[in-house]
């Protein structure tokens, strides 16, 4: 069992950075994937960005790449999101999520353990 907690969210303006972070605990998940998903309200929890634990392979969302960077420490088992230039519309709830599998996915559905979620606002 792996738990996973979100921190870092924030009240920001348009333009600005935010970084949030997920630490996981329980047990190691050297040989899985990550990936960051967000929820607005009255829609659907969307995909945001997901990497292999261990190979550092990425893949972000269209509405995403340019602006948001995913990282991870190795050593203190730490999942970070680099956001900048944020727009209105990435206000959400920002969710931390992991999977056994070592394959990295866009797929909510294929995700094992899931954060609380930390919101972001971003005001125009």
């Amino acid at each position: 069992q792996v738990q996973l907690v979100e921190s870092g969210g924030g009240l920001v303006q348009a333009g600005g950075s935010l970084r949030l972070s997920c630490v996981a605990s329980g047990r190691t998940i050297d040989n899985g994937a990550m990936g960051w998903f967000r929820q607005a309200p009255g829609k659907e929890r969307e995909f945001v960005v997901t990497i292999s634990w261990s190979g550092g392979t990425t893949y972000y969302a269209d509405s995403v790449k340019g602006r948001f960077a995913i990282s991870r420490d190795n050593v203190k088992k730490i999942l970070y999101l680099q956001m900048n230039s944020l727009k209105p519309e990435d206000t959400a709830v920002y969710y931390c999520a992991g999977r056994r599998n070592v394959e990295p996915t866009a797929k909510l559905s294929e995700y094992d353990y899931w954060g609380q979620g930390t919101q972001v606002t971003v005001s125009s």
